[in-house]
């Protein structure tokens, strides 16, 4: 199959690599000479637009920064769906507004083309050993379409709803992570306050109930100081704050986000914006 991915930052670049395993790949980056090397790396080609890179394809999948950046890789001057033919399906990887995959979803059915939106988990090791979940939001057989594609680097891959829930499952996702970092955070320095052993202490909570994925993946790293592995507090906020900006037009309360979205403020403070989101830990030493 004929694919384009646009995109190839922490997450994007390992995806577009195990789609060229099987699969014709074109891709393009803002950055040129990131694609570039992919290029060198996994074969294919690039394009120097969305536009062009999209030409042909069959399916175009992305994984940006943000609202902004999706609109000028799909809509903008060089966008792609200036370059994709009637039918071709564009999947949405990039954490964004459920308010922008819906304008988008229209602006494709306008040009007949569809669209999927696919947010990811699972962090840079979950793209990298193919093992995302992947939460769907649109038309079932534009998902039914792409859903063979997405799980050559997924372990779940499920459509939720209609254009935007996938969007809405990922907020649910973040709401759930903050709260559990936070929650890992204080107990690891309530452990070293109260002179004991952290990495023993996890040894014997992580097989009870306070057992959790981050408490399995990070506790080391946090007891290490070392805070340079996988979602950057940065990315973190940007996506906490479109929960918090859609609780307010649904009417969720979200108490604990709220809080723990301005520990990650705090943590940016601490020249921490690219530290990994685990680094709530380094707020509280910080504290004393």
């Amino acid at each position: 199959m004929k694919l384009t991915f646009l995109g190839l930052g922490v997450m994007g670049y390992p995806m577009a690599g195990h789609l060229a395993k099987s699969h014709d790949v074109t891709v393009y980056n803002r950055t040129a000479a990131k694609a570039d090397q992919w290029v060198k790396d996994h074969g294919g080609k690039s394009a120097a637009t969305p536009a062009e890179a999209a030409k042909g394809a069959e399916i175009v999948l992305s994984c940006v920064g943000n609202d902004d950046d999706l609109r000028e890789v799909t809509t903008g001057e060089h966008g792609a769906f200036h370059g994709m033919e009637t039918g071709a399906l564009f999947v949405d990887h990039t954490t964004v507004s459920a308010a922008v995959t819906r304008e988008l979803y229209d602006a494709a059915k306008a040009k007949g083309l569809n669209f999927v939106d696919a947010p990811i988990s699972g962090g840079q090791a979950g793209a990298e050993n193919g093992q995302l979940s992947i939460m769907c939001g649109g038309d079932q057989d534009a998902y039914d379409r792409a859903a063979p594609v997405m799980e050559i680097y997924a372990k779940l891959c499920r459509r939720i709803g209609d254009s935007g829930a996938g969007q809405m499952t990922k907020m649910c996702n973040q709401i759930a992570i903050a709260g559990l970092v936070q929650g890992l955070s204080e107990a690891l320095h309530f452990a070293d306050k109260a002179g004991l052993d952290g990495a023993a202490v996890v040894e014997v909570i992580s097989q009870g109930a306070a057992g959790s994925w981050q408490m399995n993946n990070r506790y080391k790293t946090m007891l290490d100081d070392h805070y340079d592995h996988g979602f950057a507090v940065d990315w973190m906020r940007k996506d906490l704050g479109i929960c918090l900006d859609t609780a307010d037009e649904n009417g969720a309360s979200l108490p604990v986000t709220a809080l723990v979205d301005q520990f990650y403020k705090d943590v940016q403070k601490l020249g921490g914006g690219r530290w990994d989101t685990s680094s709530l830990l380094k707020r509280l030493q910080a504290l004393g």
